[in-house]
Parts: C-alpha cells; structure tokens; sequence
C-alpha cells in the first residue's frame, strides 16, 4: 500500500454485521466508502453462531425485546428496517433457511452465506474492505477525521464505529468505549450478557447433574423465560439461563420451575389413587439422576425405598416439590465475557441520535451495533440490531 492519505466519504471501523451493513447502504447510496477490520478475516461472530448456522434474525424482534437505560432509542432503527426487510435479502441472494422455533432464523447450510451475500453486496456496490488494518489513532479535523492505521493513513469526511463490545474475548474489543469516551461520550455499566450462570464448588459437587437437560421456566423479579435448561459442570446454562442472564444480578434468587407444563401437587394427589411408588413417579416426570438426587435431598434411596405416594402427607410432598416447582437457587456468578453472548450496557444513547446514530458531540462520529446500551434477548434479536442499526446509519453517512 502507498503512504499518501486516501480520502473516502466514509470509513467503517469494523467488518462484522452492523459495519457491513452501514457500508452497504452507503455504497448504494453511491458514497466511497471503506471498512477497516483489524483481524484476518470479516464477521467472524457471524461465522460462529448459532452453532455455525446464523440465528440471523427474529421475525417480532420489537423494542420490548431489547434492554437499554433508554428503552425508546432502539423504536426508530427497528421499525425503519426490519427483520422482513433482512429476509428479502437473504432471499434475493437464494439463502435457504428456516424458522426453527418462535420466529428465529437460521441458514439451512452455514452462516457463511450470510458473511458471503455482505460481501458481495459491499463489493457490488463499490464498497472497499481492508483486513488486517488496526486503528492506531482518529483525530478531528476541519475536513473530517484523519485515521491513522497500521497500514497507511485514511481520511474520510464521516467515520462509523462498529467493532462491538467485550463478549468473546478473542473477537470483543474495548475499542468502540475508548474512542466514545475520547469524543466525550458517557460508558454506562458493562457486564457479560447471554450467559451461563455459575455455582460454588459445594453447590456443584451437592448436585452432580452436569449433562442433565431439560425444559425449565426461570424467574427472576417479574421477569421469566421459558426454554431449554442445562445442569454444567461449572453450574446452570442453556436457553432459558442465558436469556434471565441479562436481568439477573449478583445475589438474586432465580425461582426454576423444571416441569413448567404441570401442576405436580395436583398431579401427586392424583398419584395417591395408583398406589404407585414414589421413585418410578418421579421417573415418569424428571430425568432419572435428577429424580435420584431430589429424593436423596429428602433422605430417601431410589433404590432400596418403596414409599408409596398414597402414604405421603402434603407436606412432605411439598417437601419434594422445593427441589423442582419452583427450585429456588442462587448462583455465584457468570462464566463472564468468556462465554458470553453479548454485552450488556455500553455507550450511553443520551448523546447518540436515533435517527442517524450520530454522535451529538462530535459531528461526523457514528456508532452502530453492539457497542451502543442496547442489548437484544437471545435468539437473533442482537443480530437485527445489528442489521437495523447499520441500516439507519447507512442512510445517513
């Protein structure tokens, strides 16, 4: 590459979804436009998620789905661009997918469909992507901003950040939080999101179920989540522990229902007429090394005991319901941004338009995407955020 200064209507710092997307729209919109992404290849949280299929949207993705200090920032960009608008791409560029549950949607063959329709796209348009290309400092000037890199020097008259949050070490970067807070921008408190909770060494050795799954209602506050539910060797994982993840905080007690499609006192009353015993009950309705460890809490051996559920009061009934509707636990913490998904809080939205994603205090300076106080739930609501965001900033470069 040459060292004299190249100069572009707009440089995007990061190639993931939302950076794409916002050089994308500029691109069409017939702006020069270039994407800066330090790593080796683009999207790489695209290539790894959802279990390297691309949970890519959620068709009633709205703005009750999304947690921010300002809860009405994300309306605008979600109802300009849709999880509909998403989908007519992908199905212009012949991407087979499918809804799998509760309008999330994934590619049928692999996420590097999506990661080759933004490509495409980007370059079609006339947009220019350098890799290996970190960012070494971003001053103002009267034209704009000079961004000064490892490879060369750019000029552009706007600048995008779009390099995410903190989630997955490896590819999170607190680079997006260092530039707002130098253009003076507010950070408000971060944390991992979308998380697997963690249990002390006692709790986990007194339970001894990791591998154990099922389907679980998980409450905390006023908030619960219904889905899959995971016993880990470092503590409790899965759908509904990821998504309660975001609301929980550290000393709470989680309320877990495992078998939330059932009233168990009713169905244990109703039990006393079979003369049945109560480990091949249990059986019928928990997996067995749960069941095993719920009656060895009571005193009682799945293998020698032959209590009858007829000869049980209610309140030892009741007793054995503790441990399963609702179980009532609190966990130590979180695996942290380790494993996690996303990260909650981030760039404070007070000082960001809606409309534009422009910074109030610096003209020129956007930001998209993770790095903003908007944090969707799990099941592709962070990546039309992403889409939405980038979109919005797009129109607007």
């Amino acid at each position: 590459m040459s060292s004299s200064p190249k100069y572009y209507d707009a440089a995007i710092i990061g190639a993931g979804a939302a950076g794409l997307m916002c050089a994308i729209e500029a691109a069409k919109r017939g702006k020069k436009v270039v994407v800066l992404e330090q790593a080796d290849a683009p999207a790489e949280k695209i290539r790894i998620s959802g279990g390297g299929r691309c949970n890519f949207t959620h068709l009633r993705a709205h703005s009750h789905n999304y947690l921010s200090q300002n809860p009405r920032f994300c309306i605008s960009a979600l109802k300009r661009y849709t999880p509909r608008d998403f989908v007519s791409m992908v199905e212009r560029h012949k991407i087979a997918y499918h809804e799998k549950t509760e309008g999330q949607l994934f590619c049928d063959e692999s996420a590097m469909d999506i990661i080759d329709m933004l490509l495409n796209e980007l370059r079609d348009n006339g947009g220019e992507l350098w890799l290996q290309t970190a960012i070494t400092a971003i001053t103002k000037n009267d034209a704009g901003f000079e961004i000064t890199t490892t490879n060369e020097t750019v000029n552009a008259k706007k600048v995008v950040i779009a390099t995410g949050g903190l989630s997955i070490p490896k590819l999170g970067s607190p680079f997006a939080y260092e530039t707002a807070k130098q253009f003076g921008h507010t950070i408000t408190p971060m944390r991992a999101g979308l998380v697997p909770l963690t249990l002390s060494p006692d709790k986990l050795q007194a339970l001894g179920l990791a591998g154990v799954s099922m389907q679980a209602r998980v409450k905390v506050g006023k908030t619960k989540f219904e889905d899959g539910f995971l016993f880990t060797h470092r503590g409790l994982s899965g759908p509904a522990i990821l998504q309660i993840s975001n609301y929980w905080q550290m000393g709470q007690t989680l309320e877990i229902d495992l078998r939330p499609d059932m009233d168990l006192m009713e169905w244990f009353r109703a039990k006393r007429k079979t003369r049945q015993s109560l480990h091949t009950a249990l059986f019928e309705i928990l997996p067995r090394r749960l069941a095993e460890k719920i009656m060895a809490a009571q005193g009682l051996s799945a293998e020698t005991n032959e209590t009858k559920i007829a000869d049980m009061s209610d309140v030892k009934i009741k007793g054995i319901l503790s441990h399963i509707q609702p179980w009532s636990l609190i966990p130590d913490g979180t695996e942290g941004y380790r494993t996690a998904e996303v990260t909650l809080g981030g760039i404070d939205t007070k000082d960001i338009s809606s409309q534009t994603f422009e910074s109030q205090l610096c003209a020129g300076l956007y930001f998209v995407g993770e790095a903003l106080d908007v944090t969707g739930w799990l099941g592709g609501y962070n990546f039309q955020w992403a889409w939405s965001s980038g979109w919005a900033a797009g129109q607007a470069i």
